[in-house]
């Protein structure tokens, strides 16, 4: 794994500079990737969502995937995944104990992730037709990152792909089928772009992926880089922003920036330092997969 910015490191990153399409990617769903338990987690977790719900009235507790990890055989990369919930991330990876959580679980498993929710999420570096990327200003009104500057992104969603949506009680492995998680995975990218840039589906290509990045100060949660071309120049881009979408109220302002200044951004930008882990993560992949090539 390579150690980068102290905010992130790199768990994988494309091989090849043509980043990994959807036909390349299989996900694979069990009880075995959730995350184990300690003796008196529950209470520590409610506790925890209590006292951040008080802070942040708008959190919703919903489903997630957890990542447990990944495996490349050829050109065939699998997501092992379990099922986490956003509650659990805020009492395990963003709780004061997340680092205890982290020893106890390389000593019990020789995996410093083992007790931790780790909900996998997913960014966007999208590239537009006059060879900008843009960036976000993250509201204050937002739970993470409030303020920084940031891609689109958020989390997959197994609600989504459950087999039975009109079905009561919560979601378990086997309602959800590794095909219709892989577009899951895929297509919440695009939606996300469509929720908070407002840019219209036409204008997108599918996305291919760069990688999975660890953002380092939340315990090392996992997100899913990929990139996007868009058809329109950032003219068009900001037309669209500024009339607003579903998600308009996460960010303050977007923000382009050229293609040469995003591959030395690490190095020498100033915009560096106001990236929020997740980005940098995505900044730095798409740096390390496309930058010589593209």
């Amino acid at each position: 794994m390579e150690k980068t910015d102290p905010d992130i490191s790199l768990l994988f990153q494309c091989p090849s500079p043509e980043g990994i399409p959807e036909a390349q990617v299989r996900a694979e769903l069990s009880p075995l990737y959730d995350r184990h338990l300690l003796p008196g987690d529950q209470l520590q977790i409610e506790t925890a969502w209590a006292a951040r719900c008080h802070q942040n009235p708008w959190l919703f507790n919903g489903t997630k995937f957890r990542l447990h990890s990944v495996q490349l055989d050829g050109a065939i990369l699998t997501f092992c995944l379990g099922l986490t919930c956003y509650k659990d991330f805020v009492g395990t990876n963003l709780a004061e104990r997340a680092m205890r959580l982290q020893e106890l679980g390389q000593k019990d498993f020789g995996n410093s992730h083992a007790y931790l929710a780790q909900p996998l999420g997913v960014g966007a570096m999208m590239y537009t037709a006059d060879d900008k990327f843009v960036f976000l200003q993250r509201s204050q009104c937002v739970a993470e990152a409030p303020g920084k500057i940031d891609i689109p992104g958020g989390h997959p969603e197994p609600q989504a792909v459950r087999g039975h949506p009109t079905s009561e009680g919560p979601i378990i492995h086997q309602d959800l089928q590794g095909e219709l998680v892989v577009q899951e995975l895929f297509s919440s990218v695009l939606r996300e772009i469509q929720d908070e840039v407002n840019l219209p589906p036409p204008s997108l290509s599918r996305p291919v992926l760069l990688g999975i990045a660890r953002n380092e100060t939340s315990a090392g949660r996992c997100s899913a880089e990929f990139y996007v071309r868009c058809s329109l120049t950032s003219e068009q881009v900001r037309h669209y922003y500024a009339i607003g979408g579903p998600e308009a109220q996460e960010s303050t302002s977007i923000i382009f920036v050229n293609r040469e200044d995003v591959l030395t951004m690490e190095q020498n930008g100033e915009l560096w330092k106001e990236l929020c882990p997740s980005a940098k993560g995505a900044v730095k992949l798409y740096t390390v997969v496309m930058g010589e090539y593209q």
